[in-house]
C-alpha cells in the first residue's frame, strides 16, 4: 500500500478527545503521514487554547487556523472555516479527511473534502441530539464518504437516509479508547493539577441551545441559583463557544467567589475523565452526561432540550431548566447508584478497529461518487 495522507480537522477539546486514540495508532503507523488542522475553540485564550493540548500529546504536522469571526453568527465562522481549510487541503493534498460529530468545523471539512475530491470519513454520524447540532450531523453525514458510527442504531439511521451500507463501519465510540485505559492518572494527582480542594463533588457542563437563545438569560439564571442554593461542590467547565456563551459565562461571573466552586474554561481530556469517574453526578446538558458518565455509572442531571432523544441510561434523570425541578433532581441524583454502563457505545478499541480498516485498504476502494440509496 502507497503511504497515505490523513488529515483530522479538530475544532473543539470534545472531538480532539473523540479521535484522539485514532490520531496516535495512525501516527505510529509509517504507512501513513498525519496532520491536524487545529482551529475553533482550540485557538482562543478565553477556553483554555487547548492546542497547547494537542501539541503535549505528541502529535506533529498541527497546523492552527483562527476561525472565530463572532459567536452569534455561526455561519461566519463556517465560511471563514471553509475558507482556510480550503487553502490547507490545496497545499497539503490529503488521501482521506476525518471528521467527527456535528460541530461547524467539521461541516466545513465535509464541504471541502466533498468538493475536492478527497475521501472524507465522519465518526459518530446517524447519531440525534437537539437544537441546530442535529441539523448539522445529518448534513456532514450527507457530505462524507465513509461513516464510523458508535452502534448498529446509528448504522441503521444512515442508511434510512440513503446512505450506502457498504460505506457504513461500526467502531464503536473513541473516546471510550481512552475511558478504559489503565494508564489514566490517580485523582488525587489531578486534583492537585487543578488545586480542587474538594474531597465530594459534582461536574457542570451547561451550554447554549442555539435554537432557544431568547431564554437563556432565564434559564442559566434558574441554573445557577439552583448549584448556589444546593451547598454543594461544583467544578463548572466554561461552555463551548456557541451563541449564547457568553450570556451562561455572566451568569457562571457571580460563582468566581463562592468557596464551593471552582471555575475551568478547559480540562485535559484525560484527567476530566478522572474527576468524572468520582463525582457525586454530572449536571447540566453536555452530551458528556449521555456518553462518558453513564459508561462510569455516574448519575447525569439532564436539563432542557439539547440532548432531546439521545436520552437512554438508566443512570439519567431528565429535567425542565427550572430551579424547584433541579433541586428534586440534585436530590434524587445523591441517592442513585451507580450502575454498570447500558448503552451501547463499543468495547474500547475503536482505535484497532480503525486501524484495521485503514490497513484493509477496504475503505480507499469506496467511491467519491455517491449516490442515494433507496431500500431493496
Amino acid at each position: 500500500m502507497d503511504k497515505k495522507r490523513i488529515v483530522f480537522l479538530t475544532g473543539t477539546r470534545a472531538d480532539f478527545g473523540k479521535m484522539k486514540s485514532l490520531m496516535k495508532i495512525t501516527q505510529e503507523d509509517e504507512n501513513f503521514e498525519v496532520h491536524i488542522f487545529a482551529t475553533g475553540m482550540h485557538m482562543l485564550a478565553k477556553y483554555g487554547k487547548t492546542i497547547h493540548e494537542i501539541e503535549k500529546s505528541g502529535f506533529k504536522n498541527i497546523f492552527p487556523y483562527i476561525n472565530h469571526d463572532d459567536i452569534d453568527h455561526m455561519d461566519r465562522n463556517l465560511a471563514k472555516t471553509i475558507d482556510g481549510f480550503s487553502h490547507y487541503i490545496a497545499e497539503t493534498k490529503p488521501d482521506l479527511i476525518v471528521i467527527h460529530g456535528d460541530r461547524v468545523e467539521a461541516l466545513a471539512g465535509a464541504i471541502v473534502g466533498s468538493l475536492n475530491n478527497i475521501l472524507v470519513a465522519h465518526i459518530e454520524g446517524g447519531e440525534v441530539s437537539g437544537t441546530i447540532d442535529e441539523l448539522i450531523r445529518h448534513s456532514v453525514s450527507k457530505l462524507s464518504h465513509i461513516h464510523l458510527v458508535s452502534n448498529e442504531e446509528a448504522k441503521q439511521r444512515l442508511i434510512q437516509m440513503g446512505e450506502d451500507k457498504k460505506s457504513i463501519f461500526i467502531i464503536g465510540s473513541p473516546d471510550l479508547d481512552i475511558m478504559n485505559a489503565s494508564n489514566l492518572p490517580l485523582l488525587s494527582f489531578v486534583k492537585e493539577y487543578y488545586d480542587i480542594p474538594f474531597q465530594e463533588y459534582a461536574i457542570v457542563m451547561f451550554h447554549p441551545v442555539t435554537t432557544e437563545v431568547e431564554r437563556l438569560k432565564e434559564d442559566v439564571k434558574a441554573f445557577v441559583d439552583a448549584l448556589i442554593e444546593s451547598k454543594l461542590n461544583y467544578i463548572v467547565i466554561y461552555p463551548n463557544n456557541d451563541a449564547g456563551s457568553d450570556i451562561i459565562l455572566q451568569e457562571y461571573a457571580r460563582l468566581e467567589k463562592n468557596p464551593h466552586f471552582k471555575i475551568y474554561p478547559s480540562l485535559r481530556f484525560e484527567y476530566f475523565l478522572v474527576l468524572l469517574k468520582h463525582a457525586r453526578f454530572l449536571i447540566g446538558n453536555s452530551s458528556a452526561g449521555i456518553r462518558e458518565a453513564p459508561y462510569y455509572g455516574v448519575p447525569t442531571i439532564n436539563i432542557g432540550s439539547r440532548q432531546n432523544n439521545r436520552v437512554r441510561s438508566q443512570s439519567i434523570i431528565s429535567v425542565p431548566c427550572k430551579k424547584e425541578a433541579i433541586h428534586k433532581a440534585i436530590e434524587t441524583a445523591l441517592k442513585k447508584e451507580k450502575v454498570t454502563k447500558d448503552v451501547d457505545f463499543g468495547d474500547g478499541q475503536s482505535d484497532k478497529k480503525f486501524h484495521q480498516l485503514l490497513r484493509s485498504g477496504v475503505i480507499w476502494k469506496i467511491s467519491k461518487q455517491k449516490q442515494f440509496k433507496d431500500f431493496a
